[in-house]
């Protein structure tokens, strides 16, 4: 009897043991993990390092990086591009014009408007005025002059002006590009102005095969 008695309470004492053993492992755990937690508080990445605990503040977007030759070629390009799109809207209003000539309009007017609204809005963003300062100038832009004798030019002799002039409103575009792709620093800037060159100087090659056929 004294022999199963001790042993009923050894079994007892071993099962006590290990509970508490349990319990002070899972205490011990929980303290590390809240020393860990509480520790590392200030070495969360995208933290700065001067305790103030506030994210480091991030380099400003690309599309408000800007210089100089970016707002010439906005400012410059926009009324550019206006008096195309004028250009245009005129000889679609015109009767007997051939229509290589008049689809050509259209892609022309279909292509800048959108332009003209996109560096207007980079004007905006970038906090400068949608106005040419004096001094500088635009090139292949059309005269008064110019626009009357289109204006009142019919059929085939309009379509024959319309070329003329949008050929050198073109290359004075692409000249105007060329700069800022040279010279800018805005990335979309210099991506459109790329684009420019590169639909212009196709445009020019087809109004100049369009106008040794009228």
């Amino acid at each position: 009897m004294m022999t199963n008695k001790f042993l009923t309470l050894s079994a007892t004492a071993i099962a006590a043991a290990l509970a508490l053993a349990g319990c002070s492992t899972g205490t011990s755990g929980s303290s590390a993990t809240s020393s860990t937690s509480a520790s590392g508080g200030n070495s969360m990445p995208g933290m700065d390092h001067n305790g103030s605990g506030m994210m480091s503040s991030s380099t400003p977007a690309a599309s408000t990086e800007h210089n100089d030759a970016d707002t010439m070629f906005a400012q410059g390009m926009i009324p550019h591009h206006e008096q195309a799109v004028k250009m245009s809207e005129t000889m679609l209003h015109k009767k007997d014009i051939p229509a290589a000539v008049t689809d050509l309009a259209t892609r022309i007017k279909a292509a800048q408007a959108p332009e003209i609204e996109t560096m207007t809005g980079w004007l905006k963003s970038w906090n400068e005025s949608a106005t040419m300062g004096a001094g500088h100038s635009m090139d292949g832009m059309m005269g008064e002059d110019d626009l009357k004798q289109l204006d009142t030019a019919q059929g085939t002799e309009a379509a024959k002006l319309f070329l003329k002039q949008m050929i050198v409103h073109h290359q004075g575009a692409v000249m105007m590009a060329k700069t800022e792709t040279s010279q800018g620093k805005n990335a979309d800037a210099i991506k459109l102005s790329k684009d420019i060159v590169t639909a212009q100087e196709s445009e020019i090659k087809e109004m100049q095969d369009l106008l040794a056929t009228l």
